[in-house]
């Protein structure tokens, strides 16, 4: 990491790294477009020094300023829920369970926010989506009151979530918050579920010659669940991020690239982190105002 990079909190030595999860940090810069096909990316900052040994992955903004992560330190049998308030700079953490939380997302009603829980019951390990409230004044519940095996989602609105079940095949299906009803949508699905700005939903599908595809699903019609093609994911990449304008972002490597169905052809590279020690680039996570945080492992 380069003199540049602002480091978030002090740096905590740890004696060793973890072997349940892989090493990886969380960076933000603010991102600035000037045209179609270029973009600025400044003020760098390095969010994770308080656990560079650990395991730092899945943000989420919940707002411009406060971005939630999913932790574990070395020190940690399970990954924790982090809170980082860029304004202020500070840190603060958010669960304390014997359990494993991953994947903060705020929900639709704005007063709670939910999270994938890995818990261990006996010899069994149940995966469930979780909600807890804001002000965390209280212990939480599960979403569902029977569905499991949830291991990455999407929420649409209110009553219905986008959810990746985990089972043989794994598939991704329309779930009913009041009555645990599944629809299923499709199959042969990566983890990455989006909603995009004019309401469909965006995932990545892997095509007949096995490769990842990112698709659109419109969930006006509900007669037609049909998924559409957008274009071909870059080569062994399933993550995605989603600009206010519609715009696809994934990265690969040290760089970052973009594509827009309605003025691009192909993926247009907008960024090169490398000068940062930026390499490996997975996760992406944009703000309203166009910050964003990216995962590196």
């Amino acid at each position: 990491m380069t003199k540049y990079i602002f480091f978030f909190a002090l740096f905590f030595c740890s004696i060793s790294v973890m072997a349940q999860l892989p090493q990886s940090n969380v960076y933000l810069f603010n991102m600035k477009q000037v045209s179609d096909s270029i973009f600025e990316f400044n003020q760098p900052q390095y969010l994770t020094a308080f656990n560079a040994d650990g395991y730092n992955n899945q943000p989420s903004f919940f707002t411009n300023d406060e971005l939630y992560i999913s932790a574990q330190l070395p020190s940690m049998q399970q990954p924790e829920l982090y809170l980082l308030n860029l304004k202020d700079r500070t840190k603060l953490r958010v669960t304390e369970t014997a359990e494993g939380e991953f994947s903060p997302t705020r929900m639709p009603d704005f007063y709670n926010f939910s999270a994938i829980r890995q818990e261990y019951i006996g010899r069994d390990t149940v995966i469930r989506l979780w909600q807890f409230p804001m002000d965390r004044l209280t212990n939480g519940k599960p979403v569902f009151k029977y569905l499991q095996g949830i291991g990455y989602y999407c929420w649409i609105n209110s009553k219905e979530v986008a959810v990746f079940v985990v089972d043989n095949p794994s598939y991704l299906a329309l779930a009913n918050v009041d009555t645990d009803d599944l629809i299923p949508l499709a199959t042969d699905v990566g983890r990455c579920i989006k909603k995009l700005p004019n309401g469909n939903l965006s995932f990545v599908q892997r095509n007949e010659a096995g490769a990842w595809q990112i698709m659109e699903l419109s969930l006006y019609r509900r007669g037609n669940i049909t998924p559409q093609p957008i274009i071909a994911s870059l080569g062994g990449v399933e993550d995605f991020a989603v600009l206010p304008d519609g715009s696809y972002i994934m990265g690969r490597g040290s760089k970052i690239y973009k594509f827009n169905r309605f003025r691009d052809e192909d993926w247009i590279e907008i960024a090169d982190l490398r000068y940062y020690n930026i390499t490996n680039i997975s996760r992406l996570a944009v703000s309203p105002d166009m910050k964003i945080a990216i995962v590196a492992d």
